[in-house]
């Protein structure tokens, strides 16, 4: 446990900082399964709108620092790559 004074603080700073990096994680997880789930019923337009929703909220993450930028950008070109094979 932290002794000094500032060093409580950044205790206290890390762990609502750590609550919010993970609702923000799991928010990504959740928008690319809405993605792919769309993918496997085969219905485009849904995917299509949905993908549009996760890059937004996986641009959201990368900005903010809880995932990589680059990280970020494959997950949406990925993504993009399943989405526009269904449209075919």
């Amino acid at each position: 446990m932290a002794n000094h004074k500032s060093a409580i603080k950044r205790a206290r700073q890390n762990e609502r900082r750590q609550l919010e990096n993970r609702s923000r994680k799991t928010r990504i997880k959740n928008v690319v399964k809405k993605v792919l789930a769309a993918i496997e019923n085969g219905v485009p337009e849904i995917a299509a709108k949905s993908l549009d929703e996760a890059k937004s909220v996986i641009q959201k993450g990368a900005a903010r620092g809880v995932i990589h930028k680059n990280a970020a950008a494959r997950k949406i070109s990925r993504l993009a790559r399943r989405v526009n094979k269904t449209a075919d």
